[in-house]
Order: C-alpha cells, then structure tokens, then sequence
C-alpha cells in the first residue's frame, strides 16, 4: 500500500493543511520582499545617475557604459540594459520622495513602476493610479486600461441621488463607485446599434465590461425578473456590489436620455 494512501495519526490531516498554508503565506511575503528591495535598490541607482550627471556632468553615455558593465559582471541577472537603466533615472526624478518610495511604491511590481512612468504624466494622478492599484490588487494591463479611460477623473463625477437616498457614510462610498462617463468603446457598436445588442455585446466581453465598472461587482444575471405590485419586470442587468452590500441595476437605453437627472 502506498505511504500517501495510509490514513495519518490523529490531527494530521489538519497539521499539514495548516503547513501549506504557512509555507504559501511564507512565499508571498518572500516574494513581496524581493520585489520591495528591487523597487528600492532601483530607485537608488536612477538617483546615483542623477545626482553624476546633473552635478558631476557626467554625460548621457555613462548609461550605457553602465550597462556594458553590469551585464559582464552579472550575466545571468536581466533588468541592467541601458534602456532599464533609464526608466530607473526616469523612476527617480518622477518620485523624489524615497520615503513615498519605500513605504508606498515597493508594494507595486517594476513593470507597474514602468507603466505610471509612460502613462501618466502628472505627478498627482500618478500616485492616485499608484495607491489605487495597490488598494485593488490591479494587474499591469488592468492598471494600464485604468489610466488610459481616465479613470482618476471619470470616479465620483455621475449624476446621483445618493446624497438623499443613503445613509452619509454609505452615500459618499457610492458616490466614489460610479463613474461619468463609462467607455464601452471596446464593443464596436455603431450609432444605429440597440438596447439588446448593446446587452448581448456587454455579456459577449463580461471580464472587460466588469474592469471598466470597478472593484466590487459581481455579476447577478440578465433579464433578471422582477414582480413589483403584481407586475413583472424584466432587469437588463442586475449586479451586487460587495462593500455597498447592495444590488446595482443597469437599465440600458441607447441614445440621449431627456429630462435626466439626480432625483
């Protein structure tokens, strides 16, 4: 009989379960680590080269006799091209800060680094895109997808009656949930398109569609019924948000709507 298939002693079964999960635990914040200490020893290097080049006059070539010499030293090691070597100068002129660095910064992948850097040219907006992404776990293409839909300047601006309708606490989290406008764009509807094709077309692309409403909704169904005072209603699309802990309706109405709104 095999070793694995013979049942353990008593309080095994939960001993190794709870080991997995400390040795997973022990991984992440192993690899949380490593990344916070390239953040950093990257952003001190594009600070060395700076302070060379503005105070010292170094010239731009320095980079890539840099290059040229870090790569002989540590062959197997990437990340010491001259083209890196610039975005770390770039890094550290755009985040003078080492303290924001550090405390903030170091929690986001170099590649997220990269992304702010070429995205986002106001330094205010960058840090808004940068703590957002760490507060919602974004991906690099999610993050880059954020920035390029203006998300900093779309989040909290539509047209609510939260204010009247919800409890202060609970209306302003809501107004900071809803965006104006929201871009569909990536379903190439034309201006003849209708309020079923728009549905079908936002089901069609479900992962994009929830990236562009933001953290917290979960998808509920379509044409989800409703009876209302002996009536039945049909909802184009109903959603649940996880921090409102409430239901979110999409009524989807093509073209200009009259006489809108926040009441």
């Amino acid at each position: 009989m095999a070793e694995d298939t013979v049942p353990g002693p008593a309080g095994y079964a939960e001993w190794v379960a709870d080991l997995k999960d400390r040795i997973r635990h022990a991984r992440l914040r192993a690899g949380l680590a490593v990344n916070r200490e390239l953040v950093l020893l990257y952003w001190q290097v594009g600070a060395e080269i700076l302070e060379r080049q503005d105070r010292r006059g170094w010239g731009a070539r320095v980079i890539d006799r840099l290059a040229a010499d870090l790569r002989r030293e540590f062959p197997g090691v990437t990340g010491w091209s001259a083209r890196n070597l610039k975005y770390m100068r770039a890094f550290a002129a755009a985040w003078p800060d080492r303290d924001f660095v550090q405390g903030v910064l170091a929690q986001l992948p170099w590649w997220h680094q990269i992304a702010l850097l070429e995205k986002v040219g106001d330094a205010e907006a960058r840090r808004w895109y940068a703590r957002a992404a760490i507060q919602h776990g974004w991906s690099r293409n999610v993050l880059v997808h954020q920035i390029e839909s203006r998300l900093h300047v779309r989040q909290g601006r539509a047209a609510t009656n939260f204010q009247r309708t919800l409890p202060a606490v609970e209306s302003d989290l809501a107004e900071q949930i809803f965006k104006d406008p929201y871009h569909f764009d990536f379903l190439g509807l034309g201006d003849a398109a209708r309020e079923r094709e728009l549905e079908r077309g936002l089901l069609d692309h479900l992962k994009t569609f929830l990236i562009e409403l933001g953290m917290g909704f979960a998808f509920v169904g379509s044409q989800h019924p409703l009876r209302v005072g002996g009536q039945e209603f049909y909802l184009d699309l109903l959603f649940y948000h996880l921090d409102l802990r409430r239901f979110v309706v999409i009524d989807l109405k093509m073209g200009v709507l009259s006489g809108f709104g926040a009441s």
